[in-house]
């Protein structure tokens, strides 16, 4: 049985990584000239299918890495690492910019149809880095009822992203970019100290080390 550490561990990963602050303001200018009601649209559908790739990931991810013949030992300590560069984009205001470049290559190709599938859904919000946490946190929940667990943290923190995009405009305003680039620090060291945890219990893991 999962404790509570485990569960706000889980909770906090799976906040800092989707990160709904750093978004709002990406979610507006991909849909730059669209009605209230076509972003609300967009944002719906696109969480939808982010929650849905990840809760796919939640579930099968460890099966699929067992028929590759990668441990998890394995995959915590690359999932770390990853999520430690992306918490380094973070801190460094890297990661925003890297985003917004994807999303303007998405405007260019296929303009506005299929927005809400790419790039906001995958790779904006199910990136690379949510689909490793969430496959390094199905290590940890691995009975089905932590399984279900962690499949709600999930759709509670899928709750504050949609809510992040259905007031990006006045979050955006709110924040301005002072608090945009502040807020995204402080996540980003938070991630980072996460990522190097899942480091330490991947290499604990993969060589069968005492805690």
């Amino acid at each position: 049985m999962v404790t509570a550490d485990s569960i706000m561990s889980a909770f906090t990963t799976l906040l800092v990584t989707l990160d709904p602050p750093g978004l709002a303001p990406i979610f507006l200018g991909l849909t730059a000239g669209l009605t209230r009601s076509q972003r609300r649209q967009v944002a719906l559908r696109g969480t939808l299918i982010a929650f849905l790739i990840l809760t796919v990931f939640a579930l099968f991810g460890a099966g699929i890495l067992s028929i590759l013949g990668i441990s998890m030992g394995a995959f915590r300590i690359a999932g770390g690492l990853l999520l430690f560069w992306i918490a380094f984009e973070m801190i460094f205001q890297k990661r925003n910019e890297r985003k917004e470049e994807t999303s303007k290559v998405a405007i260019t190709i296929d303009h506005i149809q299929n927005i809400a599938v790419f790039p906001l859904a995958l790779p904006l919000i199910a990136g690379p880095g949510a689909i490793s946490a969430m496959v390094l946190l199905a290590g940890s929940f691995a009975e089905p009822l932590d399984r279900a667990l962690l499949i709600g943290l999930l759709l509670v923190v899928m709750g504050f992203v949609l809510g992040a995009l259905l007031i990006a405009e006045r979050l955006d305003r709110y924040l301005g970019m002072t608090g945009r680039a502040l807020l995204t620090r402080l996540l980003g060291v938070l991630l980072a100290a996460l990522s190097v945890q899942f480091v330490v219990d991947g290499v604990r893991s993969a060589f069968a080390l005492p805690a």
